[in-house]
């Protein structure tokens, strides 16, 4: 149900967050079992609920010092490499780095220990973490993140060399010895170079920051004897005649703020207790010759980042990262939102790079980018004595608590640099072929018989669905795992009900969990000790959300998330069927009547790990329990489906993802693409948008342009407020029943063609839905582009995100053919070009040299249309060429992680059309399963020949001559010749031969 807060008769109350006085009068409301109804249509986020930097101690601490740095033209890193520690041994490269500042420190605390860690994958991960601290600080990020340990570079594949002279460093590694690292010793930074070239640097700005640990009683006696000694603002001064006077030194503004929210913090009415005293860190990166950085989400705003810093800064704050519940989010923000990835990727012309900052605490990114010299027509960047004459961004890092924990890629492609990601953190789980499907979901389909008519009009209308959802209203009083008896009586019989027509139901489960000494969960729970605890790190933490008083799930215990998985047996899930599936809400996690709606970060986790380390995390732990308990519930293994809203890096191994509490508006339509785009290239593809907005009503243009988008986002679902009118898609009525139907059959007529995308983004991380750059990394027109997008390498979208739009200026890359996938119309790139996008459609081209499988017969479900022919469509490119594939298994075990699958490649070229086995060698299995043999069967009912310059005359398979017939497609398309029955099957090697 999201983080809705609008309320019905049957919702617990939620304060108002601008009235938490009334919070002990609704508890006992609450403790009454007594309803109050709330409407909630305010159209705008409450700021105030939410930190700024300013606000945020070690934000404000780390944004001061880059100040400090910027406004000193001499300024230079005080951290220092010493030479004599420099080791480099099975492809780790290690050092010591000691802090000049503290020199004089009559207790100078030990130096910080650096690592460089050369992977066989062409990376490098940079660690910096304290050395013989007080306390340790926390680095168990790694153990949920990494997917494996990794390979070291060999000996061989890597150069050291020392320049005593300058004391730089030198490794030359990777695959190729394509790349090199250049560490210098004093000031202290780290050059990236791909092929001699400058990519990434490290500290270039010397704004490493590190707030080593330290005991209060000890910095309180050094404050004092500082103070005794010397007023911490007066030098004495001796003149030539040996006369003493006092000079007094003022602390500016910006050092003050260094010594600000050390030990403890408040925010608002609450306090944030910080018993290990301040713990953070910071770091500049640059992305030399490049002036586009693209990832670091969840926030609604463009593709290509905005600068935070600089002049004409659009945004004056920094990106933030830190998992919470914003109702009514804003878009055109860097507010944090729901997930957090601190992945970012840098693109030109002639260089791509990323990094990846593996923290899970709170985290700050400030951007600043090269300003156009309009004298000179050159880029430029000026700093001090430093003019840099590329385009360039400079980007901060700031992190609250852990270790500073780095990877940086440096391709030399995207690709590459996808591969590589996902080697470290996983690829996204092939899911269920129905998740791909249609999903339909509204808080709430309020009793069985609700149920019943919605999956009844469907039928009625012609519209194919895949799953219906149920929210927080199924339960019994918002206990999950439980069902509203009177409301829905046998759960049963209605899931076998909708799984006779092929489709599923979703239910959903959150993290909370009523406190209830009646309910066995609550009981449970309690006896196994598995809640997180408060900052004493003995009694459980009592918070508030939507069954009021509850205690949350600590995931972080292995015991906790067995005991979790076990919720998921049909013995125990009592009315669950292997036809329904999860979906995972609230999992920032939200607290109502905590500072920023969420778990105060000093409460304690397994193994006395204080939250405020694991914060971002939290989602993707109780995301994978989850997954793990529909996976263990079924003896086949049936591949689990779980959607879940707070997420990180890692997150993909367990499911899908959506962009939250979003609003029924035209720029809330318009912001969703790059959103997704985003949340894509930082590893997570599998994810969608509420389609038509949760919170508001849309209209009928809006709701039908947002379906049209919908078809094309990975994960598709129409979702609404339970304040929210229904919104069926027959209930507006003609024509955009009409225009909705046509839109959701065109998702399901290309599933085929969805599904092998993610089998391929299983296998090397690739996205599903790409920015244009990423498929014309040279045209710098699409560095920037949001507004379209590709579907793997073969569609182009382009979104109506306006109202009344009748024409569409779309950007056609490339020098070859675009096809209209309804009537093969043709645009030619590269250029703009304004297309119709009348109401019943939105522009989407077929690229020319692609072959697309799709299956054509309009079903109620994809379940019914698993033994339907297909029908491929070959767009030729210029050249008369043209390549696909197709991705098949059984859609629902994991049978083909043993090679049970079918992949065949198809190619035209000179004349023939031919399909062959892709599978990799290592994929192969004695025998394959019964199903996928009949899939293997099935024939190929039509192929579909666009782009040809002429009529095709003669279409041969086997020396058996075919027929063909041949139209003039529109716009100077060429001609489109279909060939039916052409008497092949989809999983067999064939020859067809055209001319």
């Amino acid at each position: 149900m999201d983080s809705a807060r609008g309320l019905t008769p049957s919702s617990p109350a939620r304060p108002s967050r601008s009235n938490r006085s009334s919070r002990t009068i609704l508890r006992s409301v609450l403790a009454l079992g007594l309803v109050l109804a709330c409407a909630s249509t305010a159209s705008a986020v409450k700021r105030e609920d939410f930190k700024t930097c300013a606000q945020s101690g070690f934000c404000a601490r780390n944004r001061a010092y880059a100040d400090i740095a910027k406004e000193a033209p001499d300024w230079v890193s005080p951290f220092q490499l010493t030479p004599a520690s420099v080791r480099l041994r099975n492809g780790i490269f290690t050092a010591d780095l000691i802090n000049t500042h503290e020199s004089t420190n009559p207790s100078p605390r030990p130096p910080l220990a650096l690592e460089l860690h050369l992977l066989d994958n062409d990376a490098v991960r940079v660690r910096i973490n304290e050395r013989d601290a007080i306390l340790p600080r926390y680095d168990g990020v790694q153990e949920t993140v990494l997917v494996k340990p990794y390979g070291f570079a060999s000996d061989v594949t890597y150069e050291l060399s020392t320049d005593t002279a300058s004391g730089t460093t030198t490794i030359q590694y990777g695959s190729q010895n394509q790349n090199t690292v250049k560490i210098g010793s004093a000031p202290f930074k780290i050059e990236f170079l791909v092929n001699g070239v400058s990519t990434v640097l490290l500290n270039d700005e010397g704004l490493l920051r590190f707030e080593t640990l330290r005991r209060k009683e000890e910095e309180q006696k050094q404050s004092d004897d500082d103070s005794d000694d010397s007023d911490d603002s007066k030098l004495v001064d001796q003149d030539s005649e040996g006369e003493s006077s006092e000079i007094v030194i003022e602390k500016s503004e910006l050092e003050k703020k260094l010594e600000e929210n050390l030990w403890e913090e408040r925010f608002k009415e609450f306090t944030d207790s910080k018993p290990r005293g301040p713990e953070s860190f910071g770091m500049d990166i640059t992305f030399s010759g490049i002036n586009h950085v693209y990832g670091i989400p969840e926030h609604a705003t463009s593709l290509s980042l905005k600068a935070t810093r600089g002049p004409d800064a659009p945004y004056s704050e920094p990106y933030r990262l830190y998992n919470l519940d914003v109702f009514e989010y804003e878009a055109n923000n860097p507010m944090a939102l729901y997930g957090s990835v601190p992945f970012m990727l840098g693109h030109s012309k002639n260089s791509t790079a990323a990094v990846f900052w593996m923290n899970a605490a709170e985290t700050w990114i400030d951007v600043e980018k090269s300003a156009e010299d309009k004298s000179s027509g050159l880029l430029s960047w000026i700093k001090g004595k430093k003019t840099l004459s590329t385009p360039t961004t400079k980007t901060h890092w700031i992190s609250e608590s852990g270790v500073l924990d780095l990877f940086v890629f440096l391709g030399p492609t995207q690709r590459d640099i996808f591969r590589q990601y996902s080697s470290l953190v996983g690829t996204t789980v092939l899911p269920q072929s129905f998740a791909i499907a249609y999903h339909q979901c509204r808080w709430n389909y309020n009793t069985q018989q609700d149920v019943a008519e919605t999956d009844a009009g469907f039928d009625e209308h012609d519209i194919p669905y895949d799953v219906l959802w149920l929210d927080i209203e199924h339960t019994n009083g918002k206990r999950y795992f439980t069902w509203d008896e009177p409301k829905f009586p046998n759960p049963t019989d209605m899931q076998q009900s909708l799984a006779s027509r092929g489709r599923k139901m979703v239910t959903i489960v959150d993290p909370h969990i009523k406190m209830d000494s009646s309910f066995y969960v609550s009981k449970e729970g309690g006896e196994l000790d598995v809640y997180i605890k408060n900052k004493d790190g003995k009694s459980s933490f009592d918070g508030w959300c939507w069954p009021g008083n509850s205690q949350w799930i600590d995931f972080y215990n292995p015991k906790a998330r067995d005991w979790w998985a076990s919720q998921f047996s049909y013995d125990r899930y009592q009315g669950s069927t292997k036809s329904l599936f999860t979906w995972n809400d609230m999992n920032e996690p939200s607290v109502f009547n905590g500072p920023e709606i969420t778990i105060p970060k000093d409460t304690i986790h397994y193994g006395d790990v204080e939250h405020r380390n694991v914060h971002n995390l939290y989602g993707t732990m109780f995301h994978s329990a989850t997954a793990q308990g529909l996976t263990q519930r079924n003896e086949t293994q049936q591949r689990p489906f779980v959607l879940s809203r707070a997420f990180y890096a890692g997150t993909q191994r367990y499911g899908a993802i959506w962009t939250g509490d979003n609003m029924a508006t035209w720029e809330h339509l318009e912001y969703a693409s790059p959103m997704l785009l985003t949340i894509g290239l930082a590893g997570i593809p599998f994810s969608g948008a509420d389609v038509g907005g949760f919170f508001g009503n849309p209209d009928a243009e809006l709701l039908t342009r947002w379906y049209q988008a919908g078809v094309y986002y990975p994960f598709f679902r129409a979702h609404a407020h339970v304040d929210s009118k229904r919104r069926e898609p027959w209930l507006f009525g003609e024509p955009y029943t009409t225009q909705i139907r046509e839109a959701v059959r065109t998702r399901y007529a290309y599933l085929p063609f969805w599904y092998t995308l993610f089998y391929e983004t299983s296998v090397d991380g690739t996205p599903i839905i790409r920015p244009m750059f990423t498929e014309f990394p040279e045209d710098e027109a699409v560095f920037a582009m949001d507004d379209q997008y590709m579907v793997g390498n073969a569609l182009l979208v382009k979104p109506v995100s306006k109202p009344g739009v009748t024409r569409s200026t779309v950007y056609f890359a490339g020098s070859e053919k675009w096809f209209d996938i309804k009537d093969y119309s043709v645009e030619q790139g590269p250029g703009f070009k304004e297309v119709a996008s009348p109401a019943d459609k939105i522009p989407v081209y077929q690229r020319a040299g692609t072959i697309l499988p799709k299956r054509e017969r309009p079903r109620r479900s994809s379940k019914a249309m698993e033994n339907d022919p297909f029908t491929l469509v070959i767009a030729l490119d210029s050249e008369g060429k043209a390549t696909g594939r197709i991705y098949l298994d059984d859609g629902e075990t994991f049978s083909y992680e043993h090679g049970d699958f079918i992949l065949r490649e198809f190619e035209a070229t000179g004349g023939v059309l031919s399909s062959r086995d892709a599978r990799p060698a290592s994929k192969e299995v004695a025998k394959v399963s019964d199903f996928v043999q009949r899939i293997a069967a099935l024939r190929i009912e039509r192929l579909v020949f666009v782009g040809s310059k002429v009529a095709l005359k003669k279409v041969s398979v086997g020396g058996q001559e075919l027929p063909v017939e041949c139209v003039l497609a529109p716009n100077g398309g060429g001609h489109v010749c279909t060939v039916k029955e052409p008497r092949v099957t989809i999983g067999e090697d064939f020859e067809l031969l055209f001319e």
